[in-house]
């Protein structure tokens, strides 16, 4: 049997029948996280990622590693630096979106000191665009509750290889995107006590697992997770990315409906994670996110970021404008006035 795609891949027609007025459409956006790449099953363009604006005014983007564009020859570890070489050739001003102003690429930090080199290639492909490296480390041992390809070892961000990598991170003032499932934050927790001085993004509001044998626990993992993200918020050196709950791991299971969702239903689905974050973290240290593709297969780009202005209805003009710009603008340092 095939296991299923980690993500429900976007249906143009399917999502041609939700498509909403943008709401607050003067609202200036960083979204903090996309992809672009070139996959066969899966394309996604920077004339994509324009056109899933759907009117509203996303100002910059964050470029986020997603294993593509990799170099194919030359030393192992520097292959992944192709990835922001392309990254590179795809940025710039676009129709009044800058896109890929920062640029998240991939290194293995499991070459500890090792890695300075390829820290060092990856900022100068990035022409002054490169602000850190993702290491993804989904773990579980059931495979049923995994909702990604990429499988590491349990208890990764604790070895001394990896933290040697990340002080590498730390001495150049970038910035390290961890993704993780919930059951994974207090690993994150122990490594930002241990490195206060790294800066770390928290990606996709730290993973929720909504399926496998956490499909009939919603409530159960809510309170679970809920604890992880207070003591993460703890770390003063911890921000979050708000958003990527679109994914098959989270247990949604909007793609699985006879019409996109509406951003009311977005925001009654995704409002309590969100809204906890923000509560937990501050706007100041909070950021929202589309996560497309990935996530476009669970609704338009217009109704999420739709969901996303409802949820920061009750939020002050100024709250609402670090939530959606000024967190990303200084956390990724893109300079923007």
């Amino acid at each position: 049997m095939t296991a299923p795609h980690p993500h429900p891949l976007p249906r143009a027609d399917w999502l041609a029948l939700g498509r909403e007025e943008a709401l607050l459409p003067d609202q200036r956006i960083v979204d903090a996280h996309h992809h672009l790449w070139h996959k066969a099953h899966d394309p996604y363009t920077a004339a994509e990622l324009l056109a899933d604006r759907d009117g509203h005014k996303i100002v910059a983007t964050i470029f986020a590693e997603g294993e593509t564009g990799y170099r194919t020859d030359g030393p192992e570890e520097l292959k992944p630096v192709g990835e922001t070489e392309l990254a590179v050739a795809l940025s710039g001003l676009q129709v009044g979106t800058d896109v890929a102003r920062g640029i998240v690429g991939f290194a293995d930090m499991t070459l500890g000191a090792g890695v300075a080199p390829v820290l060092e290639a990856h900022i100068a492909a990035g022409q002054g665009r490169f602000r850190g490296i993702r290491y993804s480390v989904p773990w579980h041992a059931d495979p049923s509750a995994r909702g990604s390809t990429r499988v590491r070892p349990a208890g990764f961000y604790y070895d001394p290889q990896v933290r040697a990598g990340l002080a590498e991170l730390e001495k150049r003032g970038l910035v390290f995107d961890a993704w993780a499932y919930h059951t994974q934050l207090l690993d994150i927790v122990d490594l930002a006590r241990a490195m206060p001085g790294l800066s770390i993004v928290m990606d996709h509001v730290g993973g929720p697992i909504g399926i496998g044998p956490y499909a009939d626990r919603r409530d159960e993992v809510f309170a679970d997770w809920s604890h992880g993200i207070r003591r993460l918020a703890s770390c003063p050196n911890v921000t979050i990315k708000l958003g990527g709950l679109g994914m098959r791991l989270n247990g949604f299971a909007f793609h699985e409906r006879t019409r996109p969702p509406t951003s009311e239903q977005l925001a009654q689905a995704w409002g309590p994670y969100l809204t906890t974050c923000i509560e937990a973290f501050g706007p100041d240290r909070a950021m929202f996110e589309t996560n497309f593709p990935v996530d476009k297969g669970a609704a338009p780009g217009g109704t999420v970021w739709n969901c996303f202005k409802r949820i920061a209805g009750a939020a002050s003009t100024d709250e609402r404008d670090a939530l959606f710009f000024g967190t990303a603008n200084r956390v990724y340092a893109l300079g923007l006035a």
